[in-house]
C-alpha cells in the first residue's frame, strides 16, 4: 500500500480556513498539516479576480517551498476563481477547493430544493455555487446574499451580541422571507461556521446550515487515498502555522476557530509577496 508522509498544505485569506484545518485535523489525525493565513493581504472577498489569483499562486507557490503532497484551498473566494489555473499550475500535485464540496452537502441536506447562500460579495458575483449545485441539482432554486461584514466579524471575534445579531438579521431577513424562503443554507465562506449561532437564528428555525469544512476534509480523505498519499504514521500529525502579519492576532483568534488554543510561538511570520 503506498504512503507519503509529506503534510498536506492549506491556505487562506486570513484566519477563516482553520475551519477547514480543525476539519482536516479530525478526520485525518496522522498527516502532518502547513497552515498559511494570508492576513497582510485580507479580505479576498472585495479584491477583483485577478488580484485573488495572483495572491492565491504566491500562497501556493509558499506552500511548495514545503513540499507538501496536496494543497487545499481553504477559501471560498480564492476556490471560485483561482481553483482551475492553480490546478493547471501545480499538476500533477492535488488541489481541493471548498466550493464543489460545499454545493454537494447543500444538495444533500436540502429537502424542497430551495438552497440559499451566504458567501463574500465576489464568491457570490462569481457565481461559483449557483454553477456547482445546479451541476448536481440543475430544478434547484438558488437564493444568495454578499455577507462581507461576517468576515470582519469574525476576523476580530465578534461572533456573539448585539453586532453580530444585528448584522445576520441585516443581511439573512430578505434572503428567508415569504413562503418561497431556502430550507438550508450553504456557508460559503470558511469565516461564517464561527457565526453559525447567529446566522441560525436570524435564518430561522428548521433551516440546516451547511459548513463546507467536514465535507472537504472528506474529499481530502478520498483523494490521498485514491493517489496512495495518505501518511503513514501511527503517532499525530504536526500542525505549523504560518501568517503574513500580526502573529500575535492569528494566535488570539486563531484559536476561536481551532476551538483550541494557538501559541504565538507557534504562529511564523512570513512574506510570501514576489522578490
Amino acid at each position: 500500500m503506498l504512503s507519503d508522509n509529506r503534510p498536506i498544505g492549506v491556505f487562506d485569506s486570513g484566519i477563516g480556513g482553520i475551519t477547514v484545518l480543525k476539519a482536516l485535523r479530525k478526520r485525518l489525525p496522522h498527516e502532518d498539516l502547513v497552515y498559511l493565513g494570508d492576513t497582510a493581504r485580507l479580505p479576498y472577498g472585495t479584491k477583483s479576480a485577478a488580484t485573488v489569483t495572483a495572491y492565491a499562486t504566491q500562497a501556493t507557490r509558499h506552500l511548495m517551498n514545503h513540499d507538501v503532497k496536496m494543497v487545499v484551498i481553504a477559501c471560498n473566494t480564492a476556490s471560485a476563481v483561482a481553483i482551475r489555473p492553480l490546478t493547471e499550475a501545480l499538476k500533477p500535485l492535488p488541489v481541493i477547493g471548498v466550493i464543489e464540496p460545499g454545493a454537494k452537502a447543500g444538495v444533500a441536506a436540502t429537502k424542497s430544493g430551495r438552497i440559499g447562500v451566504i458567501g463574500t460579495e465576489a464568491t457570490v458575483k462569481g457565481g461559483a455555487y449557483v454553477r456547482a449545485i445546479h451541476a448536481l441539482m440543475p430544478a434547484a432554486k438558488i437564493a444568495q446574499a454578499p455577507c462581507g461584514l461576517f468576515v470582519t466579524l469574525a476576523e476580530e471575534g465578534w461572533v456573539t451580541g448585539e453586532v453580530a445579531e444585528a448584522a445576520a438579521k441585516r443581511y439573512l431577513a430578505p434572503l428567508f422571507k415569504g413562503r418561497g424562503a431556502p430550507d438550508t443554507l450553504v456557508l460559503g465562506c470558511t469565516h461564517f461556521p464561527v457565526l453559525a449561532r447567529v446566522i441560525g437564528r436570524a435564518a430561522g428555525k428548521g433551516v440546516k446550515l451547511v459548513d463546507s469544512a467536514a465535507t472537504t476534509a472528506k474529499a481530502v480523505e478520498a483523494a490521498l487515498a485514491e493517489r496512495g498519499l495518505a501518511a503513514k504514521r501511527r503517532g499525530k500529525g504536526k500542525t505549523r502555522f504560518m501568517a503574513t502579519d500580526s502573529p500575535e492576532r492569528f494566535a488570539r483568534v486563531g484559536g476561536i476557530f481551532f476551538g483550541e488554543k494557538i501559541a504565538m510561538k507557534d504562529v511564523e511570520l512570513v512574506d510570501i509577496r514576489p522578490s
